[in-house]
Order: C-alpha cells, then structure tokens, then sequence
C-alpha cells in the first residue's frame, strides 16, 4: 500500500485535532446546555448546534482512517453512505439552525412585545426539529449516489451518479442544490436580518444593544469562511477534467478540512468571545463556556424587554 504524501499526513494530523477538539468540546456545550443550564430559547438553539457538531465529529474517524489508508475503505457499504449523510446533515442543520437564530434576533427586534409572549422554548424545540428533518431530506443524496467498489484491490468510497440522467448533468444537480440551499440562500437571509437590526438599532440609538450579537456574529462568519472553499470546489469538480487531478484532489482535501474544522470551533468561540475573557482566564473551562452563553441569553433578554417598556411608553421600536 502507497504511503500517505506530506499533504495527506498534515490533512490527518488536522482532522485528528478536530476530531479531539470537536467531540470534547461539543461534548462539553451539550452537558452544560442540556443539563446544567435552564432551559431557554438561546440554549435551544445552542444545544442543537452542539449535537449537530458533535455527531459529525463522531463519525470523522472513518474519514481519518481512509486517508490513512490511501483512500482505502474499509467500513463497508452502509458506513460509506452514512459517513457522508452525516456530514451533509451536519452541513445543512448548522447553517438552518443560525438562518433560525437571525429570524429570531430580528424578530426580537422588531416585534418586542410580541416576542415576549409568544417566543417559547417548546416552538423553538419544534423549529429545530423541523429543520433537521429538512436537513435529513437535502442530506439524502448521499444515501443514493454513494456506493463502493473495488479497483486494484483497494476498496473505494465515492459518488456515482445514476444513468438515468446525464452523469454530468446530475452531478451538477446535486452540487448546485448544496450550494444554493446550504450557502446561498442562508447567506442572503442571515445578511438580510442582521443588516436590518443594526439599521433599526442604530437609528434608534441603541448601538450598545448590538454587543449580545457578537457571539452568534462570529459563529455565522466561521462557518461561511469555512465551507465557502468547500462549495467552490465542489462546483469545480463538475467539470473536474479541465483541472489537474492531483493538485485538484490535495486542495479539495484541505477544503473538505477547512470544511470539518467548523464543527469544532463554536465552543472555542464561546470561551473567547465571552465577556471579559481576560478577567475570566483563570476560571474553569467549563465555567466559562456557561458564562459566554448565558451572557448571551441574558443580554437578549433584557434587550427585549428594555424595548417592550420603551413599546409601552410608545416608542417608534416597533
């Protein structure tokens, strides 16, 4: 068996890392979230996050070894459609979820009072539950297209596309349909919502109300730069045979890495961007994961309800 190149070496190296780093860290935010924490809209949408992240970095082993093995597959069929199920699921759960958070910051926004008594942890559970089911539903082509097969004694895991259409054609169906559902329109909504609360709190003059957003600002803009290299090849690949297949296959990996290494950079994020890191330093990991995220959740809190009592008073916040 061929040994693994310098770039495949750094490649399981950082998916080694992000499989450490994911399912403990993610483990982490889901006992806090779901069993120390009280249950809120913000932890509903937190813990969500975290599961989703967490079962790909489950799952990103099979990936590691494969590479290892020179792209030998060794888990049969079955794992070879549900490792790349998960990672669409993952995908595609992870960017609804943080479409779902900016509507409902918007709306706290715009409609205070209104989300002061209508906004319950139970319809937060049934949004995201609806959205994994989406997200099972764009996952599936991966449980189609992906099949096994084997070439020089090695056992391979990839995509082939039914006859039924022009290979090309589907291929590109497929692709695109990621791309358009898991990055473009998400991208257009998010930017969409956030522009508008901080024109509308701006001109109200509560600039200092944006500071509750800077958690969940920081985890859209990693996700897009991480799965933005991703989608670009994927297209790219469509037309695969225009590009030179060894340089195209060691970027391709390094983006599908970039890809991975979302999933393990939310909980990083909650430590870092919390309130005075610098003066939390010396507390608890744990500790400070629960604080960034209850800092979330407190100041949204009191940002809706500062402007439920300005709506009373007949404020324009409205």
């Amino acid at each position: 068996m061929q040994q693994p190149s310098v770039m495949n070496i750094v490649v399981i190296v950082i998916n080694s890392i992000i499989f450490i780093l994911g399912v403990t860290g993610n483990g982490i935010v889901i006992c806090i979230t779901g069993f120390k924490m009280k249950r809120t809209i913000n932890t509903t949408w937190f813990l969500s996050l975290a599961v989703s992240d967490f079962l790909f970095c489950v799952f990103l082993p099979f990936s590691i070894v494969q590479m290892a093995s020179d792209q030998h597959w060794h888990f049969g069929k079955f794992m070879c459609k549900f490792t790349s199920f998960i990672m669409f699921l993952n995908m595609f759960s992870s960017i609804f979820l943080l479409v779902i958070i900016s509507i409902d910051r918007s709306v706290s926004v715009f409609y205070p009072v209104w989300s002061q008594n209508y906004r319950t942890t139970r319809f937060a559970t049934v949004v995201v539950l609806v959205a994994w089911i989406i997200s099972a539903l764009l996952s599936t082509p991966s449980l189609i297209f992906r099949v096994t097969a084997v070439q020089n004694k090695k056992t391979h895991c990839f995509n082939d596309y039914d006859s039924s259409m022009p290979k090309k054609n589907l291929h590109g169906v497929v692709a695109l349909t990621r791309f358009i559902f898991g990055f473009v329109i998400p991208f257009i909504v998010i930017a969409f919502c956030y522009s508008i609360i901080i024109i509308k709190l701006k001109k109200n003059r509560m600039a200092k109300s944006l500071k509750p957003f800077k958690i969940m600002t920081a985890i859209i803009v990693t996700f897009f730069l991480c799965w933005l290299p991703y989608h670009i090849f994927i297209i790219l690949e469509i037309n695969h045979y225009n590009y030179s297949p060894d340089i195209f296959l060691k970027w391709m990996s390094m983006a599908v890495s970039l890809a991975f290494a979302n999933s393990c950079l939310n909980p990083i994020l909650y430590v870092f961007m919390g309130k005075d890191f610098k003066e939390k330093f010396r507390v608890s990991f744990l500790s400070k994961i629960e604080n960034a995220l209850s800092e979330d959740a407190r100041t949204t809190t009191r940002r809706i309800s500062r402007t439920s009592s300005a709506f009373e008073k007949g404020s324009t916040l409205v």
